[in-house]
């Protein structure tokens, strides 16, 4: 199934503190558009452990974007009443950390006579002061490794949903500039032949020119340029059947599976060169605001390739 780089997912799960203390991990799976496969990984260090096994997921189930997991945890709210029953559930307080604390405070308001003290919620997230109860190791990564694998599945489902609908915009897109093809093709030899009357007038008026002028070589060179224009402008037949035959690239690209960003990418650049080509060799202004909207279209498409795995 083709998906966007882009997506969201979380997931929690309960890691058990002990003396009946549960805290609740969350963890979150976010991704951007990447040229390559860039995983990050913004965890506390209680789960440090788990990020190889989530790097290993991740690898095996993404090919492109920046992916990006964080993981956050608190206290369950339940752990209230086991505080009530046991003062340290919570965490103890280092008497020796709280003593030095203090005396650094009172040296630095011997510095700065105006500093305000410190206030309790400042005392007790002093790193130290509070010794939190953190669990087993194993059970930390386990609920790590737990909730990634959820929120990558949460991940992958965000992207397939949003590729789904990048498709259709693209599938519709290719069929507006079907339409227009339709519309211009038929009408080139018309195109050409109303460039080939211009054509002879001209002809005709610097056969003219040169009667009065008698200036054979000048007339021979001016016939030449015109000649060659000519040449030049009315060849836009494999333009055209280029244009057909990138749209049912891009057509077949999007109705299979996997990854297909890359490859539509240099469709693009394709389709972009045969517009040009086409804009450049045009003989008449339909012509010219045909290929001013095939670029148009070519141009949204990029832009929603970009989003692409």
């Amino acid at each position: 199934m083709i998906s966007s780089m882009t997506g969201y997912g979380s997931a929690s799960r309960q890691v058990s503190l002990g003396a009946g203390v549960v805290a609740d991990l969350q963890v979150e799976c976010r991704a951007v558009n990447s040229r390559f496969l860039d995983l990050g990984f913004r965890l506390p260090d209680e789960c440090r452990g788990a990020e190889p096994a989530l790097r290993e997921l991740a690898t095996q189930s993404l090919s492109r974007g920046k992916v990006e997991f964080r993981a956050a945890w608190r206290v369950n709210s339940a752990a209230a009443g086991a505080a009530k029953s046991n003062p340290h559930a919570l965490g103890a307080i280092s008497r020796d950390r709280l003593d030095a604390l203090y005396t650094l405070q009172e040296k630095a308001q011997e510095a700065f006579p105006k500093a305000q003290e410190l206030s309790i919620a400042e005392v007790l997230r002093w790193p130290g002061i509070v010794s939190e109860p953190r669990g087993e190791e194993d059970g930390w990564i386990t609920a790590t490794v737990e909730a990634g694998r959820a929120a990558l599945a949460a991940l992958m489902e965000s992207r397939h949903a949003e590729g789904k609908a990048l498709v259709g915009v693209l599938t519709s897109i290719t069929g507006k500039m079907r339409g227009i093809v339709k519309i211009i093709e038929p009408k080139v030899p018309e195109y050409v032949a109303q460039y080939q009357e211009k054509l002879t007038e001209r002809l005709a008026e610097a056969l003219a020119a040169q009667e009065q002028a008698k200036a054979g070589a000048e007339l021979m060179e001016r016939i030449r340029q015109e000649v060659v224009l000519y040449a030049v402008r009315i060849d836009v037949a494999e333009e055209f059947a280029r244009l057909k035959t990138h749209l049912q690239a891009v057509d077949t690209a999007l109705a299979g599976k996997g990854p297909v960003g890359k490859r539509l990418d240099f469709l693009m650049q394709e389709l972009n060169r045969e517009a040009n080509t086409l804009s450049s060799k045009s003989v008449s202004e339909e012509c010219t605001q045909a290929a001013l909207e095939l670029k148009l279209f070519i141009e949204q498409m990029r832009e929603q390739v970009q989003n692409l795995e």
